[in-house]
């Protein structure tokens, strides 16, 4: 490898190379579930953006010269190297952000399946050919690269949403200066280990860790055609009305959500309380389509809470290395300050708590784990308002509101709307019926029926409506993010003709 994280020789890279950068500072890499220091990296600063962004301008026209399929190899290096290094990485996910191990390895292999797709679209067909009106006209739709696209990317998914922005804009012909996490900047240091091995072109990748002040000059800087952006919705809010500002510029921002799963009176309840406990603890309630609404009918609400409350008093926290365990700990101790303002605000609003391990009990806490930082889930039944704070503000933890409906799905789905979220959603029940209207009428991009609201798959699009965002960073709908479309019209005729009607004889005065 051409660095380690574990060497204590932590540096960007830039156009090729392994650099300290222009500044001083440095920061930590923190395990979340010990308190233990992982690495130390440079903090970057904006002459070290602007040095990125130099070396990636620079290598676009060679970049993008090359064919889809040469570009694509590069990616098969990278695709093989995340297989065979998929228990490794794996493990450092987890001891990086916290997430217990099976998601850990889950999300190396969503990242390989990302970089898959991307090498292998590059042997398909790109473009379409459109009829034209005149018979001797070629239509076609062509992509071309944008040019320099900037990624920012969160700290829960700091291996495959990398890839998600990555791989694809890549393949189009794109050149990258990406800002990781600071969260998570040894997840980081590997994905730039693997770009390096595969030797990717000089400036064609380049990455840049450190704070949001990196992220800002990214976003700020006018050699930058695309900013892609996964994160929260008040730091994407602010992304998006920068770019949108700047003519020929393009931010896709994908969000947060306050998700909802409904249960209807035809609810399989197995299925119902299996769903909805993966839904609100996988990742300690720490991803963008957790769910921390569910909305359960009054026929079947009782049975659906009493078994529900049970699981979530019993639910396995620990150390997220340990296969038993289901729910890591948060990320950093500034977030479980958040979650704790989110719990005490919703018995402000007449929450009745239903279930309270926020502080857990010094039995539950790993040995060696103190340091830690801990919460377990917190559950609670409120009569549904739609001023009710608690219910419209994000609180990206194990925070759980439980709420009664009567009437049919209209009246769930009402509920279920009113939020300024839109990302994704569940629906439980056997009533096909009910199925196809949440379809049809929920007011989110993620969508599933008799499932949990996690688990998302690489080749479908992935993003949500509202206050949740306006990309969509995968499969087909993220080239939309990273090209622009030609429209070209070829004339096979000796003569002009033109659409519509539209004359093309020439007048003249003596005419």
């Amino acid at each position: 490898m051409s660095q380690s994280a574990t060497s204590g020789d932590c540096l960007h890279y830039i156009d090729g190379e392994w650099t300290d950068g222009n500044g001083s500072e440095t920061f930590s890499s923190v395990n979340p579930a010990t308190g233990e220091t992982l690495a130390t990296f440079r903090r970057g600063t904006a002459d070290d953006v602007d040095d990125a962004l130099e070396a990636a301008e620079d290598a676009f026209e060679e970049w993008r010269a090359l064919s889809y399929i040469d570009r694509a190899e590069y990616l098969w290096e990278i695709y093989h190297e995340l297989r065979d290094r998929h228990e490794e990485l794996g493990a450092t996910v987890s001891k990086e952000c916290g997430k217990e191990i099976s998601e850990g390895k889950a999300e190396v292999t969503e990242a390989w399946h990302m970089v898959e797709w991307a090498a292998a679209n590059a042997r398909h067909p790109h473009g379409d050919v459109v009829p034209s009106e005149v018979a001797s006209k070629d239509a076609y739709m062509r992509r071309k690269p944008r040019g320099v696209v900037g990624c920012i990317t969160p700290w829960n998914f700091p291996v495959a949403v990398p890839f998600w922005q990555m791989a694809i804009a890549l393949v189009e012909g794109n050149t990258i200066v990406w800002k990781p996490a600071e969260q998570t900047p040894w997840c980081a240091q590997i994905v730039a280990e693997m770009m390096d091995d595969a030797g990717i072109p000089e400036g064609v990748f380049n990455v840049v860790q450190g704070y949001g002040a990196a992220g800002a000059a990214i976003v700020e800087d006018a050699r930058v055609d695309t900013v892609q952006f996964t994160g929260s919705a008040d730091v994407g809010h602010e992304i998006a009305g920068k770019v949108g500002g700047e003519p020929g510029k393009l931010a896709a921002c994908e969000m947060g959500g306050k998700n909802g799963i409904i249960v209807t009176e035809e609810a399989d309840l197995d299925i119902a309380v299996h769903a909805a406990v993966m839904s609100s603890f996988k990742t300690t309630g720490q991803r963008c389509v957790s769910s921390e609404r569910l909305i359960v009918h009054e026929d079947v609400y009782d049975e659906f809470k009493a078994r529900f409350v049970e699981i979530a008093a019993d639910v396995a926290v620990g150390d997220p290395l340990e296969e038993d365990t289901f729910m890591g700990p948060a990320i950093e101790a500034g977030h479980v300050e958040k979650i704790r303002e989110h719990n005490e605000l919703a018995v402000e609003e007449g929450a009745d708590v239903l279930v309270d391990r926020f502080e857990l009990g010094d039995e539950e806490i790993p040995e060696g784990h103190d340091a830690g930082h801990w919460v377990g889930p917190f559950v609670y039944e409120i009569e549904y308002d739609t001023d009710l704070r608690c219910l419209k503000e994000e609180c990206f933890g194990p925070h759980v509101a439980l709420l009664e409906y009567s009437g049919d799905i209209d009246r769930a789905l009402e509920i279920h709307n009113d939020t300024p979220y839109g990302l994704a959603g569940a629906i439980i029940s056997e009533d096909y019926r009910h199925l196809n209207r949440f379809r049809d009428r929920a007011e989110i991009g993620l969508a599933y029926a008799n499932l949990p609201c996690i688990g998302a798959e690489v080749q479908l699009p992935f993003g949500g409506a509202k206050k949740s965002g306006n990309g969509y960073p995968s499969a087909r709908e993220s080239i939309e993010a990273v090209t622009e479309r030609t429209a070209w019209t070829l004339n096979n005729s000796k003569e002009i003709e033109m659409a519509q009607g539209l004359s093309a004889d020439i007048t003249t005065t003596d005419s």
